[in-house]
């Protein structure tokens, strides 16, 4: 069962990403892929993957680098890290650096598709930060800050202000972001439209149209991404 499972590769090696690529659209798993370490940080710096399948040793910039980059931007996706160096040293530099599972090189294809699974079912541990933009959230303080400035927010709008940075730009339903923050214990619906109305005022208080972050999506919830271009938002 693929999930829908939506996946990067990063590899250089053509004949093994072939492989990798072929066996995946066996199991109706959908795959970008890059050849070089900064095409595949665009990738992921521009697209929403469940797993970004990264290779160690790239042209351009390693997986190290990437892994680096993209977890100081807040990014928050589950890497695999592929590797010939099968040292505790070397995966603990990989974990250090970002990575959240090692496969060490050769593999069976089978095993690449559990641990993609595994990996697919929670957001990384490994970043200290969310960001979208200039708004950013400390996972361990709590502290939110738009443009380095501090933001006054409730505990509950922290939660939901996480909630939406973990699944930015995706669209994220009421009901997702109710659970997210009460869990089987709901409140009223007045509750959430309150909240938000204070969350979005911190947020984006009297900034510009195209400033703005957070946005109503008619019927389907909210979404925080850097867009103001979004037709049926309000």
């Amino acid at each position: 069962m693929s999930d829908n499972l939506q996946l990067l590769l990063v590899e250089d090696d053509i004949d093994l990403a072939t492989a990798i690529i072929d066996y995946l659209e066996i199991e109706d798993i959908h795959c970008d892929y890059a050849a070089n370490g900064a095409v595949g940080l665009n990738l992921i710096q521009t697209n929403q993957y469940d797993v970004v399948v990264l290779d160690l040793n790239l042209p351009k910039m390693n997986g190290l680098e990437v892994c680096e980059k993209i977890r100081a931007q807040g990014i928050d996706m589950p890497i695999l890290m592929l590797t010939a160096r099968d040292t505790l040293e070397d995966k603990l530099v990989g974990f250090s650096k970002g990575a959240d599972d090692y496969l060490i090189k050769p593999f069976a294809m089978e095993e690449l598709i559990v641990r993609a699974q595994v990996l697919s079912r929670r957001r990384s541990g490994q970043i200290k930060q969310l960001k979208v933009a200039d708004l950013a959230l400390d996972i361990e303080s709590k502290l939110a800050t738009r443009a380095l400035q501090q933001l006054k927010l409730s505990p509950t709008e922290v939660k939901l202000l996480e909630c939406l940075l973990r699944h930015s730009p995706k669209i994220v339903s009421r009901e997702k972001l109710m659970r997210s923050v009460w869990g089987d214990e709901q409140p009223d619906s007045n509750s959430l439209k309150v909240h938000m109305f204070n969350l979005r005022k911190a947020v984006d208080g009297n900034r510009d149209a195209d400033q703005k972050l957070i946005y109503t999506i008619t019927g389907r919830g909210f979404v925080l991404k850097p867009c103001a271009s979004i037709t049926d938002a309000t």
